[in-house]
């Protein structure tokens, strides 16, 4: 039987990366000593307050069909936290709740691409992010974040890189997997030449809370966002929510309508008792919340100290997020042969940087989320298998 052209454009060589991590988590569920550092799922569960407020929604009887664009009391709270954070006014109407942040690049790329646009995507960029934009029928035109420039972009490749045919201009910002939170310096610069060619602007935001050193710029509080910005934001990392699918996107009116009529023809709404507890996270000061955001930036400092000592490895200090970007390249191997050898020998999972774009070649991605013992022995485990290579 004959599939339609979309399923060709869904594939990429990027999914590929995830093989090493489907291994890892069948030897872990086998009973082997397995040390899981290739995916961003923390040992957290979701703070025991919001459990609470989901099952007090459930038994009060939200478990009906809600708004497909995501009940009024959420979209107010994200509102108003983007307002806060953008100083733009925006409401409840500019706001979408999604399936995750996942769901809310797909709903937007859905609704600005069309086949023989172009989309510039700042990479190194998360793995799905391909599949994503390409799904509409676009092109991505990567720009480099090089290692040499501290995973920043490339500005004077940014502006080469757009045409008639350039639609948006794509990023994560902090970014996965390099960490990097852009300064205002380089989110000034997209702002103007997306004012400049009339481009879309979309900003996945889901580190945004995760960031330890500096803060958060968010490029939809500079001039002329307000029309063309989309933001793209989740629970998952920061309240430990990953299994929710808690997202939501903001952006202009415009937008939130066109992608309405989307959600009304595929999710048709997200249950209810989902996002109560959603909008009870993002409306209470959990000291739970915090004390996960301070571990995290205490198990990054821990793997950066541990790995210090790995011959042929140098780390990258991230700002943000969970993740360790590791250079390999000096030990003779690809990252893909790196993360697979390191695999073969220790059972520790690592992704191969390769995945998330030519300016990680050579480098493979390490979560630092894990509980401090298991992080100590991974730590442990490539120090010496570097070690071996050396």
């Amino acid at each position: 039987m004959r599939f339609s052209d979309i399923t060709k454009r869904l594939h990429n060589d990027g999914s590929r990366a995830w093989d090493i991590h489907v291994r890892a988590a069948a030897a872990l569920d086998a009973g082997e000593d397995v040390i899981i550092m290739s995916v961003g799922d923390s040992e957290f569960d979701t703070p025991a307050p919001i459990i609470d407020a989901c099952i007090k929604a459930m038994r009060a009887g939200d478990t009906h069909y809600v708004e497909v664009v995501g009940q009024d009391r959420l979209r107010r709270v994200i509102a108003r936290r983007h307002a806060a954070r953008t100083r733009v006014p925006v409401t409840a109407q500019n706001v979408v709740v999604c399936a995750g942040a996942q769901n809310a690049l797909f709903n937007t790329a859905q609704v600005i691409l069309s086949p023989g646009d172009e989309v510039v995507v700042l990479e190194p960029m998360y793995v799905t992010y391909e599949a994503t934009l390409r799904a509409p029928g676009a092109t991505l035109v990567p720009v480099p974040c090089p290692a040499h420039n501290g995973y920043r972009p490339d500005l004077d490749a940014l502006r080469a890189a757009i045409t008639p045919r350039t639609r948006a201009i794509a990023f994560a910002n902090p970014v996965n997997p390099t960490g990097v939170s852009l300064p205002p310096d380089d989110l000034s610069v997209i702002a103007t030449l997306a004012v400049e060619n009339d481009l879309w602007v979309i900003a996945d935001e889901v580190y945004a809370d995760l960031v330890f050193d500096g803060e958060h710029h968010p490029i939809a509080a500079l001039p002329g966002m307000e029309e063309r910005a989309v933001s793209l934001g989740s629970l998952s990392k920061s309240h430990a929510m990953t299994g929710w699918r808690a997202g939501w996107l903001v952006g202009p009116r415009a937008l939130v309508d066109a992608v309405e009529n989307l959600a009304l023809c595929s999710t048709y709404g997200l249950p209810g008792f989902v996002q109560q507890a959603a909008a009870f996270a993002l409306e209470t000061d959990l000291p739970e919340v915090t004390a996960m955001r301070d571990a995290f930036q205490e198990r990054r400092d821990m793997a950066l100290a541990a790995l210090q000592s790995a011959p042929g490895i140098r780390c990258a200090p991230p700002r943000a997020g969970m993740f360790l970007i590791l250079d390999v390249s000096q030990t003779g191997l690809s990252g893909g042969a790196f993360s697979q050898a390191l695999f073969e020998a220790c059972g520790v999972s690592v992704l191969d940087g390769a995945a998330f774009g030519p300016s990680t070649a050579g480098t493979v991605r390490l979560c630092f989320a894990l509980p401090r013992d298991r992080l100590v022995e991974g730590c442990r485990r490539i120090v010496e298998f570097a070690a071996s290579l050396a």
